[in-house]
């Protein structure tokens, strides 16, 4: 096959060189510098190449090809290629310029010339670079906590780029991830602003942003009982954790409690306080705050009580703790033990 391809293309410059030989003699006699049998030339996408050939005063005929097409004959263009035209200073250059390069002009070069001795040829392979480009990515996305998700990021550009992924917490470390990142189990920590990036050292990377909410439970983090002594205001308060933003009620006993005669309940945000103005004996007892959304609900205690009687302030479990130990001394003195 190569034997193959080495004979064709020694006919199509056979039949280049005789095609230089109708070309008219005007173009000024030189040969072409040779320095080495194919160079390289690398430029980015929609810049300017410049291709060159130095020739002397030795040459009767020189052309440019790509490929099998004949750009130049001499100065003759016959390209239809607007962006395509010839660099000459003085009788020393005949070089090619290509405007706007795109990829389809990436390939083999030539640059002909015709001695009175042989006819020589200098190639350049010209290489298109094309800067890294995100074509398609993950839309914004809601999921519930614990389930897997995947966020994909694809690019082109040449050379291929490499992708990487960031969640852009605080510490914004690299995530294991290419063209996909798999999150399995996704926790509540994990949510946030997920950076991709798509770079080939051509120019700038590209970066594009998915954000991932988390929705989880309510849980309620912080509760504030009140000891109010009787004409006073007394105030509850209920703090909870939630995605979506948790709904709130108040119970008294079995009675949902709402802003009336008396009552106001405020909600700011993530937490909600009960106020009670002129607090009577009647106030006094066990109220519930309870915290929903549609992944849950959690409820808590709280107690409004008379200046004395022991209770603690800070919260439910407290609370709580204090019952059962206030039982247990009743019951030791009760059974003697």
């Amino acid at each position: 096959m190569q034997v193959g391809r080495k004979s064709c293309w020694r006919q199509l410059q056979a039949s280049f060189f005789r095609l230089l030989c109708l070309i008219p003699t005007g173009f000024p006699v030189r040969s072409v510098d040779m320095q080495r049998a194919t160079d390289n030339i690398t430029i980015r996408q929609g810049d300017t190449a410049i291709i060159r050939c130095y020739v002397d005063d030795k040459v009767s005929k020189v052309a440019w090809l790509n490929r099998s097409n004949i750009i130049f004959a001499g100065q003759d263009k016959w390209s239809l290629d607007p962006r395509v035209d010839l660099v000459t200073k003085g009788q020393l250059e005949y070089s090619l310029r290509i405007q706007k390069v795109d990829v389809y002009d990436e390939g083999s070069y030539t640059c002909s010339i015709q001695t009175k001795q042989q006819p020589k040829t200098s190639q350049v392979y010209l290489i298109v670079q094309v800067p890294a480009n995100i074509y398609k990515v993950s839309e914004d996305i809601t999921v519930n906590e614990g389930s897997n998700v995947t966020l994909s990021c694809l690019a082109n550009g040449r050379p291929d780029p490499a992708i990487t992924w960031r969640l852009l917490n605080p510490s914004a470390e690299p995530l294991d991830g290419e063209e996909y990142l798999d999150i399995i189990g996704i926790m509540r920590n994990q949510a946030g602003r997920y950076e991709c990036k798509a770079s080939n050292d051509v120019a700038t990377p590209d970066v594009k942003y998915v954000n991932v909410v988390v929705s989880y439970p309510p849980t309620i983090k912080k509760t504030q009982s009140s000891e109010t002594p009787v004409g006073r205001m007394g105030t509850l308060q209920c703090e909870a954790t939630a995605v979506p933003t948790p709904e709130f009620e108040w119970y008294r006993d079995e009675k949902r409690l709402s802003n009336a005669q008396g009552i106001n309940i405020q909600i700011l945000g993530s937490t909600t306080i009960l106020m009670i103005a002129n607090v009577t004996e009647e106030d006094y007892g066990n109220y519930t705050c309870v915290a929903s959304n549609r992944q849950g609900v959690q409820n808590a205690s709280l107690f409004l009580y008379r200046p004395g009687t022991g209770r603690d302030i800070n919260g439910s479990a407290c609370v709580s703790q204090s019952l059962w130990l206030l039982l247990a001394c009743f019951a030791c003195l009760f059974f003697k033990c």
